[in-house]
């Protein structure tokens, strides 16, 4: 009896009930989770790790990039300063004033990888050239030979003496008091307007062809320049309106107000400059420095040789960093400069003459 009155072992080996498994099935499904996190886990992380390498990548193409054009630019800022000093004559002058057009097409293409502070060193360094080309191009021009002038005759008596016509602005130097700006070579400039108020001012082709020229201390005019000229300086002006045709090299806007300037060239620097708006044709991004309240918007100007004017500069017509624009008084990259904008598509103006 007692012996079939007891419970029988468990025999080894045999399964328990269901009823004992159905509680641990949770725990097996958390279990087969685990790897699924463990794996997006390591696929995030190999993510990152390929992210940084190409970031270092990034940074070594940058960094090679970076010497090369430095050791580039070196080269050829040593060649020009040297034909600028053996030169004899003008006309030698050719091959520096080509060599500077490369170097500025070389500081021009490599903007993308440079560091600001790069990018500010090759424009001081094209621009001391470029005064120094200018420099060089007066002290070897042909001096004048001196000759005796006709004495003019005097008036009969009695006569009527014609009334003397009012003086044109000059188209030459400007007048005394004018002083170099940024840039710019010691003594005169080639041609150009200065203290004229309220005028209508014009120069063509044939005066402007990669010539260099100065705009200074105008008030309440307004200047075409159908041409192509070599570099542009617009200094001390107020409430003008520029229109011009396109510039080799750059053009320097310094110390102006209210002025309304339409440029083409290759590269742009405004400094000491407000209330101003700029229609600008720019192959490198332009450049503001202790500038406010200056508005741009894309080159719109035309007139009927500019076609021919652009192809004898050089410029690429089809490349235009209008909206691209670099103030050294603003070294936030998260927010936009409060010193610059943008005009409106609705309020650009598209008809000059």
């Amino acid at each position: 009896m007692e012996a079939g009155g007891e419970a029988a072992a468990p025999v080894e080996g045999l399964r328990a009930p269901a009823a004992f498994v159905a509680p641990l099935q949770p725990e097996t499904a958390a279990a087969a989770v685990l790897p699924e996190r463990l794996q997006r886990r390591e696929a995030e992380r190999q993510q990152d790790v390929e992210r940084q390498r190409q970031k270092k990548e990034a940074q070594v193409v940058k960094e090679e990039q970076s010497e090369f054009f430095v050791a580039a630019f070196v080269r050829e800022r040593e060649a020009v300063e040297a034909l600028l000093a053996t030169a004899a004559a003008a006309e030698h002058l050719e091959e520096a004033a080509a060599r500077l057009q490369g170097l500025q097409k070389l500081l021009t293409e490599s903007v993308r990888f440079l560091a600001p502070y790069e990018v500010r060193q090759g424009q001081e360094a094209v621009a001391r050239l470029q005064g120094a080309l200018a420099a060089r191009r007066q002290q070897l021009q042909p001096k004048k030979k001196f000759a005796f002038r006709a004495l003019k005759k005097e008036a009969a008596p009695g006569s009527e003496q014609r009334p003397a016509e009012p003086a044109r602005p000059s188209a030459a130097a400007p007048a005394p008091g004018y002083g170099s700006a940024e840039g710019e070579a010691d003594g005169p400039p080639q041609c150009g307007f200065s203290r004229v108020e309220g005028e209508e001012l014009e120069l063509g082709p044939a005066e402007l062809l990669q010539r260099d020229v100065a705009l200074s201390e105008l008030r309440g005019c307004r200047v075409r320049l159908r041409g192509n000229a070599n570099t542009l300086r617009v200094r001390d002006c107020r409430g003008c309106t520029v229109l011009c045709g396109p510039v080799s090299t750059s053009v320097l806007v310094d110390g102006c107000s209210d002025c309304l300037l339409v440029l083409a060239c290759q590269q742009l620097r405004t400094h000491r400059t407000r209330n101003s708006q700029f229609y600008v044709q720019v192959t490198s991004r332009a450049v503001i420095e202790d500038c406010t309240k200056v508005s741009f918007a894309p080159y719109s100007w035309s007139y009927p040789s500019i076609e021919k004017d652009f192809e004898s500069s050089g410029l690429d017509r089809s490349r235009n960093n209008w909206n691209t624009v670099d103030d050294f008084d603003w070294l936030a990259r998260d927010k936009p400069s409060p010193n610059w904008n943008l005009i409106p598509e609705q309020e650009r103006i598209t008809f000059w003459d």
